[in-house]
């Protein structure tokens, strides 16, 4: 009877030992993966790197165990890395046409691609403002050094749509362009790159973000606003990746993005209202 009773304690010992595990771990995705040494990552245009730094923060302290790491760069570069394989689990892109091209390769499912945020341009120049900067047209004048994102980039063909429409008007004039673009010194590989140069005194101005000239990151800067006219507003769409190995919480934080508080913090740092 004893060895019988025993048997019977140990069958029941051994049936609960799997609903203990599962009762210590804190699976967070499709794949069983627990909180306790996820790694998310999140590939972001380099215009969020604040925002995005912040939101990141503050899902890292309601998700222990969680830890987001960041890939900062132009979204045509982020848009490469991830059609060649990289471990991303969640695409920022600060246009639509880099999302575009992750759903063509087949990373990205476009049902799942939401417009999150929007943002405009400003011309930035250095807080002593060697050549007096004070109005758009200054940034025509011959002696000049404008530096500008490479067209490849998102803000940089937001520049040149900028020059373009101005030149269609009577308050710059025909010339206004090519006139702008002979003052260009470089061209970047992402936005940060453009404010940075100029805050150091590289430059005598640049085009770049009005999140970029808002707050600490353009601390170093004064900027001159564009008119909405001439603007073309940049919006920018969030989505997981169909490789991702944390699916629950690539949405969760996608879900933090869209919220108040992810809102308010984008907002902050100078981002439009994806309804304005």
């Amino acid at each position: 009877m004893r060895r019988t009773h025993l048997a019977l304690v140990l069958g029941v010992l051994l049936l609960a030992l799997p609903l203990l595990a599962a009762c210590g771990s804190s699976s967070t995705s499709g794949g069983g993966t627990t909180q306790q040494n996820a790694t998310l990552n999140v590939f972001a245009a380099a215009s969020l790197t604040g925002a995005f730094g912040e939101i990141g923060k503050n899902f890292e302290a309601k998700h222990p165990g969680v830890k987001v790491v960041f890939n900062f760069a132009g979204s045509q570069q982020l848009a490469q890395q991830i059609g060649q394989g990289a471990d991303a689990d969640v695409f920022a892109s600060a246009n639509t046409t880099q999302m575009n091209n992750v759903v063509k390769s087949g990373q990205v499912d476009s049902a799942l691609s939401r417009v999150f945020i929007k943002n405009k341009l400003v011309v930035v120049f250095p807080k002593d403002n060697p050549k007096n900067i004070t109005k758009l047209q200054d940034i025509a004048m011959p002696g000049v050094k404008l530096i500008l994102a490479d067209k490849s980039v998102p803000a940089g063909q937001y520049a040149l749509d900028f020059l373009d429409k101005a030149s269609a008007t009577d308050d710059f004039g025909a010339s206004y362009k090519d006139n702008v673009l002979k003052n260009v010194v470089s061209y970047e590989t992402d936005v940060k790159q453009v404010l940075s140069k100029v805050g150091l005194g590289e430059a005598d101005a640049g085009i770049v973000y009005t999140s970029d000239a808002t707050g600490d990151s353009g601390a170093k800067v004064n900027h001159i606003d564009i008119p909405v006219e001439l603007q073309t507003i940049a919006t920018y769409p969030i989505a997981p990746t169909k490789v991702s190995k944390h699916p629950d919480i690539a949405a969760s934080f996608i879900d933090a993005v869209f919220n108040s508080e992810g809102q308010a913090v984008l907002a902050k740092y100078g981002f439009l209202s994806i309804n304005a």
